[in-house]
């Protein structure tokens, strides 16, 4: 039997996907925002999707909903939002801007995994956000659980994903359970890690781009994210495993029925004349000065890819970086490819949604090797699933929020987009979750 994983703040699945490919299923997968519960739930069918905000949720309303009853959880991870500043004179998790991080601890105390995860951004580790840290560790310790220390900030360039971005990585076990150890870096940024000589280069933004064939030559991705193509061009090693061209590309996870023919998460940009030649005068590895892109360099790594802001305050979409051969930034598939999200992964069809949700995204590569370490932890040889398993319906990537909504049962998050459309719209997207609710959803 494989062990189980529960994803708290779970947004589209890259702590999902890393630990399924490391041998874990994953029972149960917790997010607010029904958008990101949609497309979860069409990459990871099997896994129960709980579209709720973790204040409001038990430990035993998550062992219900996943009909796991008493079976002990092997891991709990997740990377809870938080302020991580300290009110004067008062504990920093006693402010209620960290109430999410106060529900992760809750949720570990209540569920008593084995062991968890804490994912969260580097600036924890230093200035005032340091107490917070320091105050969070107590109370995983007061929750029984001892953590690994000195806790570290992991650089996900150095485990084989094409860009560089860190993240704090906080690992605990509980009772007899040994702590998990932190991976050693497999790969390095050529020419900007002394440290790490002798250790093979990590893959470039030509590794992850090369072999994809330009969106800008598929009229139907003005209108669509997804265009039928056998135009792929030759895979370095790492774009093979995105494509998924051999058995040992799926690691530990479940193979997934798709359609290797078709282009997907892929919706172009209109860019006027005049940015594209603003693009094509940007050196590689430089950013474009009005717009403030960066622009990708074939030999480099991306810079960390970031998801902006939540309809609810503003909408804002951070810049997508420039491709190094095209002149305009790069689709959601690229992305995807930067980020270490295999091609039969699918984000949200819309660029804003799509973008958002791998810049909120631990790279799974990083997640894969994070689970190896835990599984090595709780002594466990991890086994390949036989079959296959078949994606969700293809509709639940073009719900907005009030149509996940509709789909999930809940209530819909504000969200300024959203308020913008149409009736007539809203009726379509209605239409749309009805539909695919009738076809089945077991979440």
């Amino acid at each position: 039997m494989r062990p189980i994983g529960i994803d708290l703040f779970a947004g589209a699945g890259g702590l999902s996907l890393g630990f399924e490919q490391a041998g874990f299923d994953i029972a149960a997968a917790v997010d607010v925002d029904p958008v990101h519960c949609a497309v979860h739930h069409f990459n990871f069918p099997d896994t129960t999707v709980i579209p709720r905000s973790v204040d409001k949720l038990s430990a035993a309303e998550i062992r219900d909903a996943a009909s796991i009853g008493d079976r002990a959880v092997d891991c709990v991870f997740g990377g809870a939002p938080c302020q991580g500043f300290s009110m004067i004179g008062h504990r920093a998790l006693d402010d209620p801007r960290n109430g999410l991080v106060r529900h992760f601890v809750r949720l570990v105390a209540e569920l008593r995994p084995r062991t968890f995860v804490f994912e969260n951004v580097k600036g924890l580790t230093v200035g005032r956000h340091r107490s917070f840290l320091e105050e969070l560790v107590a109370e995983f310790e007061g929750a029984g659980y001892t953590v690994r220390l000195p806790w570290k900030v992991l650089n996900a360039a150095n485990y084989g994903t094409p860009q560089s971005r860190q993240r704090l990585i906080v690992m605990g076990a509980r009772g007899g359970v040994p702590v998990p150890g932190y991976p050693e870096p497999t790969t390095g940024i050529a020419g900007r890690q002394k440290d790490l000589v002798g250790l093979p280069d990590c893959p470039t933004c030509g590794d992850a781009l090369g072999d994809l064939p330009d969106a800008d030559g598929f009229p139907e991705l003005l209108l669509d994210d997804e265009a039928a193509t056998g135009a792929y061009g030759k895979p370095s090693a790492y774009a093979s495993e995105m494509r998924c061209l051999s058995n040992s590309a799926w690691h530990f996870g479940y193979v997934r029925n798709w359609d290797r023919t078709v282009l997907t998460s892929s919706a172009r940009t209109r860019h006027t004349d005049i940015s594209q030649r603003r693009f094509a005068e940007t050196q590689s590895g430089t950013v474009e000065p009005i717009s403030r892109f960066f622009k990708l360099h074939e030999d480099g790594v991306s810079n960390t890819l970031r998801a902006g802001t939540d309809g609810a305050r503003g909408a804002f979409t951070s810049p997508r970086p420039i491709h190094y051969r095209y002149d305009r930034c790069i689709t959601v598939r690229e992305m995807a490819r930067l980020h270490g999200f295999p091609d039969w992964f699918r984000l949200h069809a819309t660029k804003w949604h799509g973008a958002r949700q791998i810049g909120n995204a631990v790279p799974p590569p990083l997640a894969r090797v994070i689970a190896v370490e835990i599984a090595k932890a709780l002594e466990i040889t991890p086994t390949r699933p036989r079959g296959a398993i078949n994606l969700g319906d293809p509709g639940l990537l073009k719900l907005d929020v009030s149509g996940a909504a509709a789909y999930f049962g809940v209530d819909p998050l504000p969200n300024r987009r959203d308020r913008k459309s149409g009736a007539t719209k809203r009726r379509q997207v209605d239409i749309e979750a009805e539909r695919i609710a009738a076809a089945g959803f077991h979440g």
